[in-house]
């Protein structure tokens, strides 16, 4: 009797993207690996994307399912796919982005050669003329088999984009993108990984992740708080998981994601008011969780001093806000 080769789900959520679509459907295509499916979700597009998809879908109707749906935003059109896919393992991509023709089936031989239920590849931005212009690297000076109950720094250190990642389907059975809120990858991901005891990574730049020129600036809103929300549901996950006993771990994940991912994201709040209620907001995450400000200057990310390796901008600026200087920070902002 012989194995049936395990199939990738790839869900696609699609919103107005007419200009990049084609693109990224020809490299899911043209991936090395075959037996794939493609879940294209077209999110209430006002655009062209849903004749590009109809087109793709009559072109590989063995590779392309197409659905569209009334826009619910990413995490709705992520869910949406999710209910649909029949394959063994599933994947993300943005519809605005691409990946290299062998990141699948590299993803797929290294979760079942370690029998893992997450693999994580490295992400590199690119311009709209196809040039790299930074490259990220995920999980460095570390093997390509990382045991979580020896190597739990990673639930803390690693950034947690849904897009880079292979998942075992059944890390899904009983979790959710959460409908409505920002930042959904920092609330889901996080504890996907709880559910783990292996990862795996390759440090092959497998997803191309564009920088756009035509995208609207973002506007940056009391929407950040849910950042905070985010951290507040994995610590809730967390206390039930079988990692609970490693409250350190936890501690740093509340210091990288709470305090410098929001503060990141705060930085560039424009409106005043806004600004100082959601600084307020920050105070009270941190008082409550007894971080104190030596916890966050002190804080190791993949074994370096985490606010050291920043621009001497962004030093300046947490730098100002430890010391409660929110109002000259407001002069440099």
């Amino acid at each position: 009797m012989t194995n049936v080769p395990s199939k990738v789900s790839i869900i696609v959520p699609v919103y107005n993207v007419e200009n990049y679509l084609t693109k990224c459907l020809d490299s899911l295509l043209n991936q090395s690996y075959q037996n794939i499916e493609i879940i294209v979700v077209n999110d209430g597009s006002k655009d062209k994307s849903w004749d590009i998809i109809e087109d793709y879908a009559l072109k590989y109707p063995e590779k392309i399912k197409s659905f569209t749906k009334e826009n619910g935003g990413l995490s709705d059109a992520r869910n949406y796919g999710l209910e649909r896919v029949t394959g063994d393992y599933i994947g993300f991509v943005d519809s605005d982005d691409y990946v290299t023709k062998n990141m699948f089936e590299e993803m797929l031989f290294l979760a079942e050669k370690h029998q893992a239920k997450m693999v994580i590849c490295n992400i590199q931005k690119v311009d709209q003329n196809g040039n790299i212009t930074q490259k990220l690297t995920q999980i460095p000076n570390m093997p390509e088999k990382i045991e979580l109950e020896n190597n739990f720094s990673v639930f803390s250190d690693l950034s947690y984009f849904a897009c880079n990642k292979l998942f075992k389907r059944e890390l899904f059975q009983q979790k959710r993108f959460k409908k409505g809120a920002h930042f959904e990858d920092i609330q889901l991901i996080p504890q996907l990984l709880l559910d783990c005891d292996i990862i795996v990574q390759t440090q092959s730049f497998h997803y191309q992740y564009l920088e756009r020129t035509d995208s609207i600036t973002k506007t940056h809103t009391e929407k950040g708080l849910d950042i905070l929300k985010a951290v507040h549901d994995v610590e809730y996950i967390f206390k039930e998981s079988m990692y609970s006993h490693k409250i350190k771990e936890l501690k740093n994940f509340q210091i990288f994601e709470g305090v410098y991912s929001f503060m990141a994201y705060l930085a560039f709040v424009k409106d005043e008011d806004t600004f100082y209620r959601m600084a307020d907001k920050l105070s009270i995450f941190i008082r409550e969780r007894g971080i104190k400000i030596q916890d966050i200057l002190n804080y190791n990310r993949f074994g370096k001093n985490y606010l050291l390796s920043l621009p001497v901008k962004k030093k300046i600026f947490y730098l100002l806000f430890f010391a409660g200087q929110k109002k000259l920070i407001r002069k440099l902002i």
